[in-house]
């Protein structure tokens, strides 16, 4: 049984996909490491990188060229100065020269070696083939597949790329199996999953890891919501979070993202500026990721805005005197939703479709978020059901293949819809469900299976085909 860890869950990575630009860019890294590893790399030799399928039909818009680019010189996406990526490749492009590993300078034609197939590879619809072949003939090539939420496979490999796969007390496949040790021991859902991360580091680890990742999801809020202007690409998206936060605090002044959280705490909201917080949090998350700055993919890129909005909607409105401990719980309470969902179903969209994303983020929010509210295990899960359980059959269908319309505004429904998920779950006796969580798992993977291909981000159907980019 596959361990999935919190920290697989939410990685530290580059916009605007999790599956179409952090998945390949990882693994152009992993190919290039091992082909140094071997000795196959040379100055005489050359590299090329063949897209198939959704990747090749929409990874212009996601960006996959730049960051195959990006991950065959060994960039790192948690720590390369995002600012200078369009710089990089520019370079690249310019020179026709690959400097890989330091020493190595590779000629390499972004126009020619990295080409957008149209057919599908067997296994996933996002793979890649990649290609060095030598001066005497000799080629050398490896076959990945980016799996959604930045997890990739190689060909022959039978997980993805998981940080730990040493023995935990509470192996876990589904929600039963959560809710049976949560019964047994009379923890709440974040306590399994602690248990089970101790495994691989200290507590202390644990909670410093987890802050960090909060820490870059409240200042990916914090830039979306401060940064106006436009959107990069065609479709000439105006950025909205900046302006509408704006107003709600009439242009109140602070230096920095802890002033602003204590501004809006401060700030005596109504309803209806509840709900323009929270979508504005949602919203420049993903203005944000759209723009290829750092984000937590969560559990991917295109859906990375619902979970901190909803923890940030939690210390802002509901609890102020919240603190690391709220945030602790709700990130493993969501990311062990997130692992059970990977395992019964699909994470990518390019496979289930956006309920795939927007879906399983909503369902990790609204189980983080009932448990903060006093939830037991068994309404976190009632919570996580309902969120899914209403976004079944949800199509992706990007506009021009870019991670902007729909997308950014889906983030604020789901954020919206696991907060009600949330509320209904807290009423609720568990013996009263219909539906329990496992099985809208898998009727959300029946369904991915049964929705045409044309929905599953190819931008072939939906908006992305009702809506000419030239009428935009």
């Amino acid at each position: 049984m596959e361990f999935i860890s919190v920290f697989d869950i939410f990685k530290i990575g580059v916009g605007p996909s999790s599956s179409h630009t952090l998945g390949p860019w990882k693994a152009a890294a992993q190919f290039v490491s091992r082909c140094i590893k071997n000795h196959y790399l040379n100055d005489s030799c050359t590299i090329q990188v063949s897209l198939y399928g959704s990747l090749s039909l929409t990874g212009k818009g996601h960006g996959t060229d730049l960051a195959i680019i990006m991950g065959l010189c060994g960039y790192n996406p948690e720590t390369v100065d995002t600012g200078n990526i369009e710089a990089i490749v520019q370079n690249i492009r310019d020179t026709k020269i690959l400097l890989v590993n330091g020493d190595i300078h590779i000629p390499f034609d972004v126009d020619h070696h990295i080409i957008f197939e149209k057919d599908f590879l067997p296994f996933h619809a996002n793979g890649m083939l990649f290609r060095v072949m030598q001066s005497n003939g000799d080629v050398y090539s490896e076959v990945y597949y980016s799996v959604g939420g930045g997890f990739i496979i190689r060909e022959g490999e039978t997980t993805s790329d998981l940080s730990n796969q040493t023995a935990h007390p509470y192996p876990i496949q589904n929600s039963l199996e959560l809710l049976e040790y949560c019964n047994q021991t009379n923890n709440s859902i974040s306590e399994i999953v602690i248990a089970n991360e101790l495994m691989d580091r200290s507590e202390t680890e644990i909670h410093n890891k987890l802050l960090s990742i909060w820490d870059i999801m409240l200042q990916c809020m914090y830039i979306g919501c401060h940064s106006n202007g436009y959107l990069p690409g065609p479709l000439n998206v105006k950025r909205r979070a900046a302006e509408v936060t704006g107003k709600l605090l009439n242009n109140k002044e602070y230096v920095d993202k802890e002033g602003w959280l204590n501004s809006i705490k401060a700030h005596d909201a109504g309803f209806q500026e509840v709900l323009k917080w929270v979508g504005s949090f949602a919203i420049g998350v993903n203005e944000v990721n759209a723009s290829f700055g750092r984000v937590v993919t969560a559990p991917t890129n295109g859906s990375a805005g619902v979970i901190p909005a909803v923890l940030l909607y939690y210390l802002c409105f509901v609890n102020k005197k919240a603190g690391q401990d709220e945030i602790v719980r709700y990130l493993c309470t969501a990311g062990e939703i997130g692992s059970i969902f990977k395992k019964g179903s699909t994470i990518s969209a390019a496979m289930g479709g956006c309920q795939a994303e927007i879906g399983v983020s909503s369902a990790m929010a609204a189980a983080g978020l009932t448990e903060l509210l006093g939830g037991t295990p068994e309404q976190c899960t009632i919570a996580a059901e309902v969120a899914m359980e209403h976004h079944l059959g949800m199509t992706c269908d990007p506009i021009g293949g870019l991670v902007q319309v729909p997308c950014i505004e889906r983030n604020s429904m789901g954020a919206i819809k696991a907060i009600n998920a949330a509320s209904m779950a807290i009423d609720r006796n568990p013996m009263d469900i219909i539906v329990p969580l496992d099985n809208v798992i898998q009727t959300m993977w029946e369904t991915a299976k049964d929705m045409n291909r044309k929905y599953k981000e190819t931008s072939e159907g939906g908006l992305a085909t009702a809506v000419n980019i030239i009428d935009c």
